[in-house]
């Protein structure tokens, strides 16, 4: 049975490739203080299905390539998506907490008029 290891993907930019991100908490031998431990491993997804945020669990294969020693063996859950801020929004919340008298006189220093 080959090394598997179950993580989340933070990467999938390259072609067939993706980077996963295994965080494990460990405890100091001498210590005893526990912390987490991250480690990134690429691995090879032939048919580019995993997307950025999907839990996955890969398995050790043979050296593809110079860092490429894992292969996608499947998708265990489909990330929810990621949280965008609209530039419209910032500027209302931005508008509520300065005031706008202020906003007016930073308009008129950048040349914009009313």
């Amino acid at each position: 049975m080959a090394h598997t290891l179950i993580g989340v993907v933070t990467s999938d930019k390259r072609d067939k490739t993706i980077t996963v991100s295994i965080v494990s908490r460990e405890t100091h031998p001498l210590y005893r203080k526990q912390y987490t431990k991250t480690r990134n491993y690429t691995a090879h997804d032939e048919k580019n299905e995993a997307k950025m945020g999907d839990r996955v669990q890969i398995a050790e294969c043979r050296p593809l390539s110079k860092t490429k020693a894992y292969t996608l063996v499947k998708v265990l859950e489909r990330s929810h998506g990621q949280v965008e801020l609209k530039e419209g929004v910032t500027e209302v919340v931005h508008e509520e907490k300065v005031g706008a008298d202020k906003i007016a006189r930073a308009k008129k220093t950048e040349g914009e008029e009313e």
